[in-house]
């Protein structure tokens, strides 16, 4: 019996992706990530709503990027940029051990949310629960300005893959949409708001 094996790349690109963002304090890398996982996202996604809402949302997602991007880009050109420090263990092996926690609950939890409720599939499950559970461990161990919008749009991501299996709305999914590009340009303002007090100090 031939088995579709191509979800569960997806699903393995949601968990290299997200680690790498949890794990990481350069910012070109989490937002590439990010992009990645946005990807992963929409092939997810195609799986219940059509190809042209699913584009919707991974052009939504990269639009959110490129806001980010090009605000860290204009931080780094006076000062370098770089993801501030977690208040809370941030090891190596504390990080993995996060990860294996919330790897190994999505592993049990997928089976008994697919028989609860059938049709989603497996890798949907899978994907939106590490999706959540990443970004929920994300905002755990940081209080930084854009290490909170990552953790926030991974979360809004994981939502929105399972969200798409059981309702496929357009007018949903335009305001999930919308709700991704104020939380990117909300990022995008509070990255500034930040630096101004240290820039006007220097201009006095």
């Amino acid at each position: 019996m031939f088995i579709d094996i191509t979800p569960w790349i997806a699903v393995g690109l949601i968990l290299i992706t997200s680690t790498a963002i949890l794990g990481n304090l350069d910012w070109r890398i989490s937002l590439g990530a990010l992009a990645v996982q946005y990807v992963a996202a929409f092939w997810l996604v195609t799986r219940h709503l059509p190809f042209v809402m699913g584009s919707a949302k991974l052009i939504t997602g990269w639009m959110v990027v490129a806001a980010l991007g090009m605000t860290c880009l204009g931080l780094s050109t006076a000062e370098e940029y770089k993801k501030g420090e977690s208040a809370l263990p941030r090891g190596r092996l504390f990080q993995l051990v996060l990860i294996f926690i919330v790897a190994m609950g999505t592993a049990g939890a997928t089976p008994r949310i697919e028989s609860a409720i059938p049709g989603l599939g497996y890798p949907v499950i899978a994907g939106s629960l590490l999706l959540i559970g990443l970004g929920a461990v994300h905002l755990g161990l940081t209080s930084d300005t854009l290490n909170v919008i990552l953790g926030l749009l991974t979360i809004l991501t994981g939502f929105e893959v399972l969200y798409a299996a059981i309702e496929s709305s357009i007018l949903v999914t335009g305001l999930l949409a919308a709700t991704n590009l104020g939380m990117g340009i909300t990022g995008s303002y509070l990255l500034i708001a930040g630096t101004m007090p240290a820039e006007m100090e220097d201009e006095l």
